[in-house]
């Protein structure tokens, strides 16, 4: 079992990975965050006895931020705040983004401006390693105001109400924690307000979708080189002088580690000499600077969510006075942190990089079907046409995929529309941008299965001919979940088994040790 401690402002993707990849995984907000989350809260408790209007603390909210509550009514403000935002709809959101989502608002709130006592932060840390996991609806956020809904769904399990997942079992929440061995917290003034003020729903399912589209890339790498070798293309554009003569760095590193997978293949070798063709089509003689541009993409995409995640994004915030020690002094400050456009962006910019990614590899799936473009490999790659199809229909698969990711991948950012009676009149989408990740991931991972299948089919109709060890490796490891397709079968059982060993990793494992790009150093 993986236990992490959480440093704000010093949390790295890699960090979070560990929560990404394990359900099981501990964590823990570093103790040393302690004191200046006592200072915030002090603040707070210092706003409330002088009953001086501060937004969220002793006012309404949005548009009713004008209205002044009483002070012995915060803690019913609160609960209020958060029972009324529990307005999502849809499905059930995933669990890995649940509980990065709450990791996320943990380091928020452990940079000490959100004004909550550390009895919330110890809240959220035991629901958390006790397992119990909040039933948070899919729908609801446009991404300002803070991702308000699916938080205040999560917020309502701290205090009891809602429903959550505990030991696999969906039950109402207050039933959770009593099994689990946890009580409701009651929330005080301020602290409903900085539970849901906030992008950490937007950032955990963009980083959550990011980390899978970086395993597509790389496999998209390997995938690429052995359709190269399938059609017996020319490895002449990933000589270094090219690349680095234009200088980007991802298009550097996707040519040396397609170098790497091709080193030694004989088919290359075989047709270096008296080759009639001149250049290939741009699906092959492009892969790097196509998947190379994507890669850059991607790592800013990751630097933005990285910074995202350690940010403070509610409001308003607390800033404790530096010059004393003297406990409760500091300012209030209502500002828009909440606004989750870096998010949107990164989101829309993610969706661009798999839908590329995916039109490449179509591409190539296409040119290894077609005789007369594929270099005498038979239609559709079947031994005998006509009678069978082959992978006729899975190229077809693969466009459709394809064009799904194309109409998936336009913009959420750019659009807006106002709420809250005209008060949040521009919102970034960002909840939209982000859950779209998901499902073009699952359409990329079958169009790169299907390439796969078609390449290693390729490569093997080239026999005596061999291609180099590292591809042979990745046409093993597949060999040993899906057989050779000889005659026409059930293909689709194929592709989904093709597309879980993908999705595991394990073609990116059997190349090793040929190096790949890594996302963030």
């Amino acid at each position: 079992m993986t236990h992490l401690v959480l440093t704000p402002g010093a949390t790295t993707i890699e960090h979070l990975k560990k929560v990404i990849e394990d359900p099981h995984c501990t964590v823990e907000l570093a103790r040393e965050c302690k004191p200046q989350v006592d200072r915030a809260a002090a603040v707070v408790d210092s706003v409330v006895k002088a009953d001086t209007a501060v937004y969220g603390v002793n006012t309404g909210f949005g548009k009713l931020a004008s209205v002044r509550i009483a002070s012995e009514d915060s803690a019913a403000l609160q609960r209020n705040l958060i029972l009324s935002h529990c307005a999502g709809v849809g499905d059930t959101t995933d669990a890995t983004i649940v509980r990065l989502m709450m990791v996320l608002k943990l380091l928020s709130l452990g940079r000490g401006a959100s004004g909550v006592r550390w009895q919330l932060v110890l809240s959220i840390e035991n629901l958390l390693n006790a397992g119990v996991l909040p039933l948070v609806p899919s729908q609801g956020s446009v991404g300002a105001s803070g991702d308000l809904a699916p938080l205040a769904h999560f917020s309502a399990v701290l205090m009891g109400e809602g429903e959550a997942f505990y030991e696999g079992r969906r039950q109402p929440a207050n039933d959770a924690l009593q099994a689990a061995g946890l009580t409701p917290i009651e929330l005080i003034a301020k602290e409903g307000l900085a539970l849901i003020n906030g992008t950490q729903f937007s950032t955990a399912a963009s980083l959550v979708a990011l980390c899978v589209t970086w395993k597509l890339a790389n496999t998209a790498i390997i995938t690429s080189a052995l359709s190269t070798d399938a059609i017996m293309g020319s490895t002449a554009p990933l000589q270094p002088a090219i690349h680095e003569l234009r200088g980007h760095q991802g298009q550097i590193e996707v040519a040396a580690s397609m170098r790497a997978l091709m080193n030694g293949s004989g088919i290359r070798e075989s047709h270096r000499e008296e080759d009639t063709r001149v250049q290939d089509p741009y699906c092959i003689r492009c892969q790097p600077q196509v998947t190379g541009a994507c890669i850059e993409l991607l790592r800013f995409a990751a630097s933005t969510l990285q910074t995202e995640a350690n940010a403070v994004t509610d409001n308003p915030l607390i800033i404790p006075a530096e010059d004393t020690e003297e406990p409760g002094c500091g300012e209030v400050f209502s500002g828009g942190n909440f606004h989750a456009e870096p998010v949107a962006f990164a989101a829309d910019q993610i969706a661009i990089a798999i839908a590329e990614i995916g039109a490449i590899a179509q591409r190539r799936v296409a040119l290894m079907v077609d005789p007369a473009l594929s270099f005498d490999l038979p239609p559709f790659l079947t031994p005998e046409p006509g009678l069978n199809s082959g992978f006729m229909v899975a190229e077809i698969t693969s466009a459709a995929l394809m064009s799904e990711n194309k109409h998936l991948a336009n913009p959420c950012s750019t659009d807006s529309t106002p709420t809250s009676a005209n008060q949040e009149d521009h919102v970034s989408m960002a909840a939209h941008g982000a859950m779209r990740l998901r499902r073009m991931n699952q359409n990329l991972t079958h169009i790169l299965a299907i390439e796969l299948l078609c390449s290693a089919r390729g490569i093997e109709f080239r026999a005596p001919l061999f291609t180099s060890e590292p591809l042979q490796a990745v046409i093993t490891t597949l060999r040993k979940t899906v057989s050779t397709l000889v005659d026409d079968r059930y293909i689709s059982t194929d592709i989904e088994k093709t597309s879980q060993l993908i999705a595991d990793g394990q073609l990116i494992k059997s190349c090793k040790p040929v190096s790949l790009p890594v996302l963030l150093t």
